[in-house]
């Protein structure tokens, strides 16, 4: 018998093989117009659109004439990158210019999202139609993100306001483990943020919803249920489950969920979005199914497949549509469609159908996590349970499917949040069947029946049972081993893992298996580079408005200030610098030297402190910290780690009679000295204090890197100092637009009159640099270069002076 048999023949004539064999593969062509999206999000900047175009016209051309199999999945990989990058071309047009960072500007338009609550003031999403500088007007619209600090008014969305504000472009801070706030940005088509400015006569021009109307009917039923629960715990847990705003949520309930692996049962998305589906499905099929006439109008199942479809997208609206409601909505679309035309596709297809959807509404939506994590665990259990026979005892299956989600998402979680929830599996075992057939329903339900005057009785109840539900998870995530976050090694690790956890999670019959586990190993066991003996690995972290660096050796770790902290509660000391040190697999600060007592160096030291064990702390003023066993630093005290010298030459000892030094002139002057290289950190001492250290010590101050003082303020960094340093490479720990006009611009041309180059944390995010053993300096590296992206913002001509109100002046010391 031939290898390869003629085609059949029927009735003497030669037949056309199966149409199968000729018609494109859909599913290949929708997964490789996904990739072509994943790609271009994944470019460090644009590429030149007639690349992509020209390639896919190629591709298109070449699938017409010859191998389509191969041709016709890049023709669609390249219409992938063209889509996405004529969509984002679009988006980052007329973006907020950079000259008028911080401007006293005036923008009208509506607020575009439901207001949120501060501390001190109240946060909203503002669609600006038109903006202003004195008086003329300037060609700026889109997506802003406002903050109202001070006499904030009732606000409501919809309404139409004439706002004086300071915006800047979309940025934020730039450090490796940090999140990338940026992204966060882009994904939401926000171009800039911003406040408003005090005193200035913000006007309301129209109270009405305008086409907001859903928004604020969300906003009036937060309202209502805020009357009804007051001051409950678990009123951000009702709004969220209700209408989708999860902003009420205080940090330890949130860190709770996230430490237990339970946080995306609050999340409308598909779980929520798809009880509401399926019961309205079964209900409307058994109710029309009882209906001779309607059964033969249309049969059940279309009919169910029509209601259960619009009360998701009901639901959907109710949660505004937000961007996971979007996609969750997206899937049961496509499910409903199959079911409407009788459709039976494989459930990959299926899968990808609903990517392809939610691509094309938005392609941006690869930038969030819950797509990854959405469509990841969907993939795995079909991965895992869809070839094998089912169980017969439910508990069994449901076992073995939050075993394969966890085991799946693991390598995904630690790639995108540096942590994962080691009791997840056994939480959620019990979390996700009680939440969704139980607590779910039951405050949809009651919260409706609580919007007839007299019966808001049952929601009161089911916020009670909520409490202790959040109480309950609130113990278990205090175990320290409920959540674990392991040292990322280097980038070869990632596909290791992602093979090893397939390979686990493959029918048993599959030969090698086994390779599994070892293959996951080296994401447990393999741990960042580190320094050598003499070595100094130096990084100033990106902290905005404040100062923090880490000072890494052999034998120890340094931390020099921890960044601000800020009434909201937010901390740098927890998101940037906790996730650094744990990044580069440091379990532990050796040292942790508060220069001063000041907010923006020692505001956050607590919250890293809460996440990460400090052996020791030094500042300049302990006495003004609220931080108990903190020593003095003392000139002349100093330590060798590996090889390298750390010294402190300010301040000095209290002697009697004289006044001893507080604020900036009490900051900690730290060198840090190896082979004949050195680093001098001087805190916010002033020029005064800069002068005694010349006086005192000459060319024992010299250093080939200057941290520059007081973040470039004009008291600090004088031209005594820099002759008698002769740094090399001056840097500067400065917010980007910060409102001091910090670096200030008489102390950068004192610098550079002396030719030394300078570099800032506020442009450049973070920035490292490496003292070896035998003499070298390398680097300077920097983050915002390292890990450009497409909506990574580059910042120019930001700098400006500015005259800060003393209010502003005090409240780092506050």
């Amino acid at each position: 018998m031939p290898a390869n048999p003629p085609p059949p023949r029927l009735n003497g004539q030669q037949q056309p093989p199966p149409a199968t064999q000729t018609r494109p593969n859909l599913a290949r062509l929708g997964l490789a117009f996904a990739v072509g999206i994943g790609c271009f999000y994944l470019s460090p900047a644009m590429p030149p659109i007639w690349t992509t175009a020209a390639l896919g016209v190629l591709a298109i051309i070449l699938g017409l004439f010859k191998q389509p199999n191969v041709c016709r999945p890049l023709a669609a990989l390249c219409v992938g990158l063209l889509y996405a990058q004529i969509h984002t071309a679009l988006q980052l047009a007329n973006p907020f210019p950079d000259a008028l960072a911080r401007t006293p500007i005036t923008i009208e338009g509506r607020i575009a999202s439901l207001p949120t609550d501060l501390d001190l003031g109240r946060r909203f999403l503002f669609d600006v139609e038109q903006a202003s500088a004195d008086g003329q007007p300037l060609p700026f619209t889109g997506l802003v993100r406002i903050s109202w600090y001070e006499d904030a008014p009732r606000l409501r969305a919809g309404e139409r306001w004439r706002l004086p504000v300071r915006l800047k472009p979309r940025h934020g801070f730039a450090n490796p483990g940090g999140f990338d706030f940026e992204r966060w940005l882009f994904a939401q088509g926000i171009k800039a943020t911003g406040s408003v400015r005090r005193g200035a006569g913000a006007e309301r021009l129209d109270a009405g919803p305008g086409p907001y109307r859903l928004t604020r009917a969300r906003q009036n039923l937060n309202d209502h249920l805020a009357a009804v629960l007051g001051e409950a715990r678990a009123l951000p847990l009702v709004q969220a489950l209700v209408t989708g705003d999860q902003s009420g949520f205080e940090r330890d309930d949130w860190e709770a969920m996230t430490r237990t692996g339970t946080s995306h049962l609050v999340a409308i998305s598909g779980l929520n979005l798809g009880l509401i589906a399926a019961v309205a499905f079964f209900l409307i099929r058994w109710v029309w199914s009882r209906r001779p006439r309607l059964a033969l109008a249309l049969a059940a199942p279309r009919a169910a497949a029509i209601g259960a479809f619009l009360a998701a997208l009901a639901y959907a609206a109710l949660a505004g549509f937000s961007v996971s409601t979007q996609r969750a909505l997206i899937m049961a679309a496509v499910v409903f469609a199959v079911l409407f035309w009788e459709r039976t596709p494989r459930h990959w297809h299926a899968l990808i159908l609903a990517l392809i959807a939610v691509l094309i509404v938005d392609p941006r939506a690869v930038l969030a996590y819950g797509f990854w994590l959405s469509f990841a665990a969907v993939a795995v259990l079909l991965f895992n349970l869809g070839q094998r026979l089912p169980r017969r005892d439910p508990w069994s299956r449901w076992g073995r499917a939050q075993w394969a989600v966890a085991l799946g998402l693991l390598p995904l979680l630690l790639l995108q949040f540096g942590r994962a929830s080691a009791i997840a599996p056994l939480v959620n075992l019990v979390a996700e069947p009680l939440f969704t057939l139980l607590l779910f329903p039951l405050v949809l339900a009651t919260a409706l029946l609580s919007l007839v005057p007299g019966l808001s009785l049952p929601l009161i109840l089911t916020a009670q049972l909520l409490d202790w539900c959040l109480t309950a998870l609130a113990w278990i995530a205090a175990f320290p081993w409920a959540a674990f976050a392991p040292p990322l090694g280097p980038h070869w690790v990632w596909p290791f893992a992602f093979l090893g956890a397939a390979l686990l999670l493959a029918p048993r019959g599959l030969p090698g298996r086994w390779l599994g586990l070892p293959l996951l190993l080296p994401l447990a066991l393999v741990r960042p580079a580190a320094p050598g003996p003499g070595e100094v690995w130096f990084t100033l972290l990106d902290v905005g408005q404040g100062l923090s660096a880490v000072v890494r050796t052999q034998a120890g770790t340094l931390v020099y200030d921890a960044g601000p902290s800020y009434p909201s509660g937010f901390s740098t000391g927890a998101v940037v610098v906790a996730p650094f040190l744990a990044a580069q697999g440091l379990a532990q600060v050796d040292i942790l030297v508060l220069s001063h007592a000041d907010r923006d160096h020692a505001g956050g030291a607590a919250g890293l402190m809460d996440r990460i064990p400090v052996r020791r702390v030094l500042s300049g003023e302990p006495a003004a910290l609220t931080l108990s066993g903190a020593e003095h630093c003392r000139a002349g005290d100093g330590w060798d780690w590996s090889g390298v010298h750390f010294e402190f030459l300010h301040p000095p000892a209290p002697q009697a009679g004289v006044k001893a030094l507080t604020g900036n002139d009490a900051s900690c002057v730290l060198r840090i000295a190896t082979a004949g290289r050195a680093i001098l950190l001087t805190g916010d001492v002033g020029t005064g204090i800069e002068s005694r250290l010349v006086e005192q010590y000459g060319t024992g101050l010299a250093a080939d890197v200057l941290v520059a003082g007081h973040h470039g303020s004009s008291t600090s960094t004088g031209a005594a100092l820099l002759d008698t340093v002769n740094p090399r490479l001056v840097l500067f720990a400065a917010g980007y637009a910060n409102p001091f006009g910090f670096p200030n611009k008489a102390v950068a041309e004192r610098i550079a009159t002396r030719a030394i180059p300078t570099l800032d944390t506020g442009i450049t995010g973070a920035i490292e640099l490496r003292l070896g053993a035998e003499g070298s300096l390398a680097g300077p590296w920097l983050w915002r270069d390292r890990s450009r992206r497409i909506w990574t913002h580059v910042a120019t001509g930001a700098r400006r002076e500015e005259a800060p109100s003393p209010r502003l002046r005090d409240q780092y010391r506050q």
